[in-house]
């Protein structure tokens, strides 16, 4: 389905979303259409390891539906009766640079041909993204296309990174960061609240280095246990904790709080609906978080209010 890139009114008072970027820069409401391209990961195809991270939801991958994957029907499918609306196309599922760069360039295409289309964004792990992929990406920035690079970091840890069995360290990141950068990609950073064996201090180190580094977008997402994760073993066997929703609204509210004005914010939090959710219970309504967060930030102060650290001061801005 379309995603919508509109959050609530309150939100977009206080944040710095991608709805309200997209309205000033547009002009006009921006659709995502996510894209399922049947790539893989390294972690799971045995390049890097076998089973994916801890967290990931392994059955979603193995799929007998040919027709899921065929771009142009899934596009279509999602344009119907929506044909005279902006959209971005948005290699979602798994990690989409993986794979040779003609057959990326080829599927990309694909989907950068349909329809009336404003950007690419490309979802994938920090690892995989070599130079022939960043040049790839960065021609179709020279083209005006808008790309956004969205990078699974999770965590700058990397114990946890360990821990969560991502296969790759927050040195990855960097690097990968510095390349995209350095071409004029936009970077979006996605970061997981309650990791095991992390808290609130964690976050915002995680935060903190991220910023460092320069980033022009972040998405939270509150750690939720799905069927088919090795953490869903883990949580039925009692090892494993998930946050309240006042520990994620108070953690999530003060990163935002912390975050530089003209840094976008493309998500604050996630859900996942039953037989597929597991826990925590409120990741299955999904205003739930967003009223929480919104809440917040109205005692607390909007995007922006405590960004008053050195450290900011070396960030690199984007040349896009």
């Amino acid at each position: 389905m379309a995603q919508s890139v509109s959050v609530s009114p309150g939100l977009d008072a206080l944040v710095n979303t991608f709805g309200n970027d997209c309205r000033k820069r547009y002009g006009r409401r921006v659709r995502k259409l996510t894209l399922d391209a049947h790539f893989t990961c390294p972690n799971r195809d045995g390049n890097l390891g076998i089973g994916g991270c801890t967290f990931c939801h392994v059955p979603s991958f193995n799929t007998d539906d040919g027709e899921r994957y065929n771009i142009s029907a899934q596009l279509q499918r999602q344009m119907t009766g929506q044909e005279d609306e902006l959209f971005f196309i948005y290699f979602q599922a798994y990690t989409s640079t993986y794979d040779e760069v003609s057959v990326l360039k080829a599927r990309y295409d694909e989907a950068l041909s349909l329809g009336k289309v404003a950007g690419l964004f490309v979802g994938t792990r920090p690892d995989c993204v070599p130079d022939k992929v960043l040049d790839l990406l960065g021609n179709y920035r020279d083209r005006g296309i808008e790309v956004w690079l969205d990078l699974g970091l999770q965590s700058a840890r990397d114990e946890t990174l360990r821990r969560v069995n991502r296969g790759h360290s927050f040195s990855a990141y960097e690097d990968a960061v510095i390349r995209a950068r350095a071409r004029g990609i936009k970077v979006c950073t996605h970061l997981i609240l309650g990791l095991p064996g992390e808290g609130h201090d964690d976050y915002l180190f995680s935060h903190q280095q991220v910023l460092e580094l320069g980033v022009d977008g972040l998405k939270l997402h509150p750690l939720h246990v799905v069927e088919g994760s090795t953490m869903a073993k883990q949580w039925r066997a009692g090892r494993l904790q998930t946050l309240t929703l006042q520990q994620y609204a108070d953690s999530a509210a003060e990163l935002i709080c912390r975050t530089p004005a003209h840094i976008i914010y493309h998500r604050v939090t996630a859900h996942a609906r039953a037989p597929l959710l597991l826990a925590p219970e409120w990741c299955g309504h999904k205003w739930l978080g967003l009223t929480a967060i919104t809440d917040r930030l109205v005692t607390s102060g909007g995007q922006g209010s405590l960004t008053s650290f050195p450290f900011l001061k070396k960030a690199v801005t984007s040349g896009g």
